[in-house]
């Protein structure tokens, strides 16, 4: 025998669901929209979602009375100035090492060597953040040491992708990955990848070094693969698309 007190919970466990469903909903149509398309039609919004144009319409009011979507005036829809307003607020929270910080600690748990996050700074690179591993021997320099951008593995990947583009750095470029042997340092290997936010933008290179008699010409792609799957995680927690990144990290290991 059902209850009145049953049906209530029946009742308020069905319209929960539905406001899940419906926030899932809303969510997947702000997620259609992206750099290339700033603007979409209904038809293109239900083509990209799968949802029906009557349920995108509904949810679409609510959208634009809450800023999160406005209507262009040839018809179509794009993002309006809340997301701006709540991005403000996350980066006024955010910490990159927060982010980077803890992958450093997990770089090195697995490696065995150390990892650091370069960024760059006047012409220079600099060691943001530094984890070291647990041995005697070790490649041993402190956060916000500075070195030139010519040698290294840090520096090949800063110069590869910085708005400046080397030219003579396009295969790093195409592979995602640089390493060094004895560039500035004769008895240290270092490999790199880097690390991107919104936009693509370069916010430092994810690296990895030790002394060259252990860190072997035949581990370099296995460091560039645990970096490479770092440097996503990195990249997609900083805001951007770690697609290129991913398919690096394919490559080397199909």
């Amino acid at each position: 025998m059902t209850t009145e007190s049953d049906k209530n919970l029946t009742d308020h466990a069905s319209s929960a669901e539905g406001g899940v469903a419906a926030v899932d909903r809303a969510f997947a149509i702000l997620a259609a929209f992206n750099i290339e398309q700033d603007s979409l039609s209904l038809a293109e919004i239900s083509r990209r979602t799968g949802l029906y144009k009557s349920t995108i319409l509904r949810l679409i009011a609510s959208l634009e009375k809450s800023g999160f979507m406005r209507r262009t005036t040839d018809g179509r829809y794009s993002i309006g100035p809340e997301p701006l307003r709540l991005s403000q607020l996350y980066q006024t929270s955010f910490r990159l090492r927060d982010v980077i910080h803890p992958l450093l600690e997990s770089i090195t748990d697995e490696s065995g060597e150390t990892s650091s996050f370069y960024v760059m700074e006047n012409g220079s690179r600099v060691v943001l953040f530094r984890v070291e591993p647990k041995r005697a021997v070790r490649v041993s320099v402190l956060e916000g040491a500075r070195f030139p951008l010519h040698a290294g593995a840090s520096g090949k990947i800063l110069r590869a992708f910085s708005r400046n583009v080397d030219p003579a750095l396009s295969e790093v470029r195409e592979r995602f990955w640089a390493c060094s042997f004895g560039e500035r340092d004769p008895e240290t290997t270092a490999v790199s990848v880097p690390v991107f936010s919104m936009g693509f933008e370069l916010k430092g290179a994810l690296t990895l070094s030790g002394p060259s008699d252990r860190l072997l010409k035949d581990h370099i792609e296995h460091a560039a693969s645990i970096l490479l799957r770092n440097a996503a995680i990195a990249t997609t927690a900083l805001g951007g698309h770690d697609a290129e990144i991913r398919a690096a990290l394919k490559r080397l290991n199909p």
